[in-house]
């Protein structure tokens, strides 16, 4: 009888561990997280087409994870996505004015992400500042049709 019983508690343990590892990977791969005092400060860029960009996309500098997407909308005055970022706070006395973004694709049909590259200037990007030097997403339909028209117009 008491054989069982500590098979069974190692078992519960076991089922218990592998719950526990499935909400920890569920909450890495949706890109939630339980810290809730973490500092940070928003920023806005705009983009000609943002591709598959979503909120909670990461925003990288040489090659960590620096920031989250936050909010996409449409600038109804110049028809470009305004992508809303939050970056981490020990960056506000680092990133200068001209920093640059660009959406990436992790991979070749991997999620999108934000990179950004930091400038030389002097002046420093403030809260709620935006980020002008920006790059679109690559689409990959659209660089397939170019392939196609271009090769069957020759």
């Amino acid at each position: 009888m008491r054989q069982q019983i500590k098979v069974e508690v190692a078992v519960g343990s076991l089922v218990l561990c592998g719950v526990l590892a499935l909400v920890f990977m569920a909450l890495k791969v949706s890109g939630l997280t339980l810290d809730t005092a973490r500092q940070d400060f928003q920023v806005e860029a705009y983009f000609g087409d943002i591709g598959g960009l979503k909120p909670r996309s990461k925003v990288t500098l040489a090659g960590v994870a620096v920031g989250r997407v936050v909010s996409i909308d449409l600038d109804e005055q110049w028809f470009e996505a305004r992508v809303v970022l939050a970056l981490d706070a020990r960056l506000r006395d680092l990133l200068s004015e001209d920093t640059a973004a660009a959406i990436q694709t992790a991979g070749l049909l991997g999620d999108n992400y934000i990179s950004l590259t930091p400038g030389v200037e002097e002046a420093r990007l403030q809260p709620g500042g935006v980020i002008r030097d920006t790059q679109s997403a690559l689409i990959l339909e659209q660089l397939i049709n170019q392939f196609i028209s271009g090769s069957l117009g020759d």
